[in-house]
């Protein structure tokens, strides 16, 4: 058996990357709203560290993540299929096939939802920046960028789920 390591792909069919096996990293009772959520870390495929890209499918009813906001963090999103919903602090928005939309590190609170009978398609594309931290400002939850490259979760007292 060969102990040597693979190299990174140099090209895949982006639904033929394995969904991530766990739906969220939230705690419950988080978790279980996540589960209209797959996604397939495309940029994990490459061996990519300084972002990631995620093609992302929700199911009717399903949201992309919690209404959050990321310190560090550039947020980007393109629309493949489906009218899914943009939520911020101050607006909603329908999307559509060939929109996208950009999301500035401390910038609006922002989250996605599909209020439609049909499957909703997109890639979303986040930097990996050190010392990020997400609020959220519609549930009691903050999260921590460990040095680890994992995310941490707490109330927003700081007191552990």
């Amino acid at each position: 058996m060969s102990t040597e390591k693979k190299p990174p792909q140099i090209a895949v069919k982006a639904a033929e990357v394995a969904p991530r096996t766990k739906p969220s990293n939230y705690p419950e009772p988080f978790f279980s709203r996540m589960s209209g959520r797959e996604k397939r870390q495309l940029g994990d495929m490459f061996g990519l560290r300084n972002f990631g890209v995620n093609m992302t499918r929700l199911a009717p009813g399903g949201e992309s993540a919690l209404l959050h906001r990321h310190t560090q963090q550039d947020e980007f999103i393109y629309i493949l299929e489906g009218a899914p919903t943009l939520i911020t602090e101050d607006e909603e928005r329908l999307l559509a096939p060939g929109y996208c939309a950009g999301f500035p590190a401390a910038g609006p609170a922002h989250q996605l939802v599909n209020r439609t009978d049909r499957e909703v398609l997109y890639l979303e594309v986040g930097d990996r920046s050190a010392g990020d931290e997400v609020s959220y400002p519609s549930d009691d939850l903050k999260a921590v960028l460990g040095p680890d490259g994992q995310w941490l979760f707490t109330r927003k007292d700081g007191t552990s789920y």
